[in-house]
């Protein structure tokens, strides 16, 4: 009798012991974060996860980085095509004025240089002793009194053929100053671009007392101003 009670004893002993366990392996997978669904998608064999509509819209609406152009991108692109550095800082606005103070130049360049070309030739021909070179009588008025003014007209060529002359190189150097201040501002441009401009500007009127340094230790008061920006 006595080992019929110890048997039984012992067989609730290991059928708590388990149902324990498991009541505690249970709680432990409900506690335990839902995995995600892995669907197959049609025609695939891959498992296609399935994201909430909410994560969705957290990732499509993260911000996009700021563009921070480089100084010396800027520099090496603009200096091997004007406006190229300002394309490539995102100024396309300054794109006309570049151009259009490049191309003005040009223009003013090649109506100088043709200017300059029929007035050196008219001088040359006015000056020699052939009576067939007269390409200068095409560069008069219209019955014009060539007699009358025939001293006066070599030195009239000649400083037309300057003036031209010193316009035509004077445009060069135009177009020189435009493209390097293309590349400047490119350059300038890029490198301000992480330059940070405070909202708060303030300014503040506060009683001071100086101290004019000398060995006597004397102090001064007045106010001082401070601006914040």
């Amino acid at each position: 009798m006595r080992q019929w009670l110890w048997c039984i004893t012992a067989c609730l002993v290991v059928s708590l012991t388990a149902h324990a366990q498991s009541t505690e392996t249970d709680t432990l997978v409900s506690q335990r974060p839902a995995a995600p669904i892995l669907i197959p998608a049609e025609g695939d064999i891959t498992p296609t996860l399935l994201v909430s509509k909410k994560e969705a819209q957290a990732v499509t609406s993260l911000p996009k980085p700021k563009f921070t152009p480089k100084p010396q991108r800027a520099l090496w692109l603009a200096l091997l095509l004007p406006g190229a550095g300002q394309i490539y800082n995102r100024k396309y606005w300054k794109l006309p004025i570049v151009y259009g103070g490049l191309l003005g130049c040009v223009y003013a360049f090649s109506w100088n240089q043709q200017m300059y070309l029929d007035y050196s030739q008219a001088y040359l021909d006015i000056m020699d002793d052939d009576p067939n070179t007269c390409s200068y009588k095409e560069m008069l008025p219209p019955n014009f009194n060539y007699s009358a003014y025939e001293s006066r007209l070599p030195a009239l060529f000649k400083k037309k053929k300057d003036y031209y002359r010193r316009y035509r190189d004077l445009s060069s150097f135009c177009f020189v100053g435009v493209y390097l201040l293309s590349v400047i501002d490119a350059y300038v441009d890029a490198q301000l671009s992480e330059f940070s401009i405070s909202d708060d500007l303030s300014m503040r009127v506060i009683p001071a007392v100086i101290n004019d340094g000398s060995y006597t230790q004397s102090h001064s008061y007045g106010v001082g101003c401070s601006l914040k920006f």
